[in-house]
């Protein structure tokens, strides 16, 4: 009976340990300025979502932000002393890995197709990329007028005659399919292969209510003044923000990656052929993207094989140092950054700027992609 009573009194005391535990560890979150709980209908229904990790995207790479010495003391080679060094502040910022590939936009084209080529077949249009530049005198290859962007050997090479607005574009697109990807890998969206026309999922309509898509598992509204359903929102830590092109000063700051010299790896151009496909090594063609060594920070072909368009007008660095910059407001040209397999050397080096209308399209120009955390 003795060893009845003990055993009740230490099974007694586990019981009272493990309620001091649940009401230790399993307190429901509560605001610690008003007291009110979090996420309970019967208070009002404010939500936090328990994500804290950003959903980065596929290809991406985290450039930590900082600040560095921005453009450079030796005349730029469109000849104009007009990037002349200043102190720049840069934001955290995700970049591509590599530039956008032809494998990457013949999947935009075949989106833009299935989704709009029966009755605004122009859209589609629109985007092509102008293959007729390997007809320039610069590096004629009739056969790649119809190879380059679309024979699986050429599926990892650079896109090119793709001009400003074609990259930005796609840049909206590419937000648009990640996070439709997003929410469908999250069960809260099926996919539709049926999307068609308007009918499509877009990032800005679906976050305004304007588009449901085929809703699988909706989010629960704890608001009860609600239906009780909601679609997924920018607070629930599921939307990614939008996908752009590069500004120039995010550009170089990503491409010295933490260097000083005219190259992230120093200012002789000796070592260039490591890191980047140039009029010396180039053969006068493009090569598949990420092939060559990538800078301290990860990224490939920051130097050579296709230039890169960035979000600004080009024009003169204003004097002082700044924070974020975005070029000037209005412009002629939009900036190109990086060289070319085309270009010597020189033209490669980190501050090294070039320039061109927007609806540019050369058998040099590509792009890469960016977006804000």
């Amino acid at each position: 009976m003795k060893y009845n009573r003990l055993a009740l009194l230490f099974l007694l005391m586990i019981f009272i340990a493990s309620l001091s535990s649940c009401s230790l560890f399993g307190r429901k979150e509560v605001s610690r300025t008003t007291g009110w709980e979090y996420n309970n209908p019967e208070n009002g229904g404010f939500e936090v979502s328990p994500v804290t990790e950003q959903i980065v995207g596929p290809g991406l790479i985290l450039i930590e932000g900082g600040t560095f010495v921005m453009g450079s003391t030796q005349e730029d080679l469109m000849f104009d002393w007009n990037n002349f060094p200043r102190r720049v502040t840069i934001s955290s910022f995700y970049m591509d890995e590599t530039e956008v590939s032809n494998l990457d936009y013949l999947e935009y084209l075949y989106w833009l197709k299935r989704i709009f080529a029966t009755d605004y077949p122009q859209v589609w249009v629109n985007a092509l990329p102008d293959t007729l530049v390997w007809r320039d005198r610069l590096s004629y290859n009739e056969p790649l007028v119809e190879t380059y962007l679309r024979h699986p050997a050429y599926h990892n090479y650079p896109v090119v005659g793709v001009n400003w607005v074609q990259a930005n574009d796609y840049c909206s697109w590419r937000t648009d399919r990640v996070n439709e990807m997003i929410l469908i890998n999250q069960g809260i969206l099926d996919p539709d292969p049926d999307q068609k026309n308007e009918n499509n999922f877009n990032t800005e309509a679906y976050l305004a209510g304007q588009y449901e898509g085929l809703v699988n598992k909706p989010l629960r509204n704890l608001n009860p003044n609600s239906t009780g359903e909601r679609n997924a929102s920018i607070k629930d830590g599921l939307i990614v923000p939008r996908y752009r092109l590069p500004t120039e000063a995010e550009w170089e700051y990503a491409c010295r990656a933490g260097s000083t010299t005219a190259y992230s790896f120093g200012d002789s151009s000796s070592q260039l052929s490591n890191y980047a496909w140039h009029e010396g090594n180039s053969q006068r063609k493009t090569h598949p993207v990420g092939k060559k060594r990538p800078n301290p920070w990860g990224l490939y072909d920051m130097y050579g094989n296709v230039w890169e368009w960035c979000q600004d007008w080009y024009g003169d660095y204003p004097s002082g140092p700044a924070t974020d910059p975005i070029g000037p407001s209005t412009g002629s040209r939009r900036v190109l950054r990086g060289g070319s397999w085309y270009n010597s050397p020189s033209y490669c080096r980190s501050a090294s700027r070039g320039g061109h209308t927007p609806d540019a399209r050369r058998i040099y120009y590509g792009f890469r992609v960016v977006r804000t955390p």
